[in-house]
């Protein structure tokens, strides 16, 4: 097919798209999801077609790739989640998706199980979550000066660590190896999908899990009605006789182990072996996806895999040159970022009580 009448094909139904759903909005009606998705899908054929035109990619591995830079992300944005919806701001998560990182390679090293090291993780993200709900819960430090010491310490601990064991001695303490990619018998071979979502190792498959869990527990559970109240309206949860510190203890605590296991990824689940800052700001990418999501946790899902086929997207289009300035590609992502935090998405709102700090009168 030629490139131009099909990139121009999908511009119109994007065009269309746009001008229903302003008429919907200026008759003060919502926009349906499906219409949402529809564009999106649309907008990114129209711009592949265009940019790669006379020359050709592989679209599952594109979204192969899209998928392993999304999953720390994802993780990251439920730990966000967990805890706002609570009422706890949660900056540390970039500390712990590191510290869940390093702790896992380590462990995984000396026991010489993987699977020890992804137990390794979560705990790794527990501690630095203890940490953090003691200093911003019982003891009323502000959350987001918390947060950022908590990412400081733990960067400056495993480069210590790292420069003076796991460098110097990588056959002792940082030689993990990876997780098998474990294939879904019959939905492995469903075209394009299959190969993407169902040829990955048990921490993918544990992000699906997770998302569906979160969700579930949020939206459908007395412990989700108890947490969102204590989210929005703690005064009011503590004289229906609701634990409010209690709770965002726990939820505090649940984070950090999911974002501690989401690190694990970078280590067990792609690269084989920690190496210095491997997080690079991906905590606070997953901050603004959650943002993105509407502190949801399937909206936080769609939004960390937007931010991570952009990723993947400027280093494909890089390799196979595009008129697309290589500097522009590099910025995709975090131009993004900057639009989700500054609300382009629309109007969101954040938990009633987020960052507030709670104490019994």
């Amino acid at each position: 097919l030629s490139s131009q009448p099909v990139a121009l094909g999908l511009s119109l139904v994007c065009v269309v798209i746009a001008a229903y759903s302003a008429w919907l909005v200026r008759a003060g009606q919502a926009v349906p999801a499906w219409l949402t998705v529809l564009f999106a899908i649309a907008f990114v054929l129209a711009f592949l077609v265009w940019a790669v035109a006379g020359e050709q990619i592989s679209f599952t591995s594109l979204l192969q790739g899209a998928l392993a830079l999304s999953v720390p992300l994802v993780f990251g944005a439920l730990s966000g989640v967990l805890c706002e919806r609570a009422g706890v701001i949660n900056i540390a998560i970039e500390g712990q998706l590191l510290a869940g990182a390093f702790l896992s390679a380590v462990v995984a090293t000396l026991t010489g199980s993987l699977y020890v090291g992804l137990v390794a993780a979560v705990v790794a993200g527990l501690l630095v979550a203890f940490v953090l709900a003691v200093f911003a819960i019982k003891y009323v430090v502000n959350q987001i000066i918390v947060g950022v010491v908590l990412n400081v310490l733990v960067l400056g601990v495993t480069n210590f660590l790292y420069g003076q064991l796991l460098a110097p001695e990588a056959a002792t303490w940082n030689s993990p190896g990876t997780l098998p990619r474990v294939e879904i018998p019959l939905l492995s071979e469903i075209p394009v999908i299959g190969p993407v979502l169902f040829e990955q190792t048990i921490i993918v498959y544990a992000m699906y899990v997770t998302v569906a869990l979160v969700h579930v527990a949020l939206f459908r559970t007395r412990w989700g009605l108890r947490v969102r109240s204590v989210g929005e309206h703690p005064k009011a949860a503590d004289t229906l006789g609701i634990r409010v510190n209690t709770v965002r203890f726990r939820n505090v605590l649940l984070g950090g182990a999911v974002a501690g296991f989401g690190g694990a990824f970078f280590t067990l689940g792609n690269v084989g072996a920690f190496s210095r800052e491997m997080s690079a700001g991906q905590g606070f990418i997953a901050l603004a996806a959650m943002i993105f999501g509407r502190w949801s946790p399937l909206g936080a899902l769609g939004a960390a895999l937007l931010f991570g086929f952009a990723n993947n997207l400027q280093s494909v289009l890089g390799i196979i040159g595009t008129p697309i300035p290589s500097e522009f590609m590099l910025m995709l992502p975090y131009i993004l970022t900057i639009f989700a935090v500054a609300g382009l998405v629309g109007r969101v709102r954040a938990p009633a009580a987020d960052g507030e700090p709670y104490v019994k009168s």
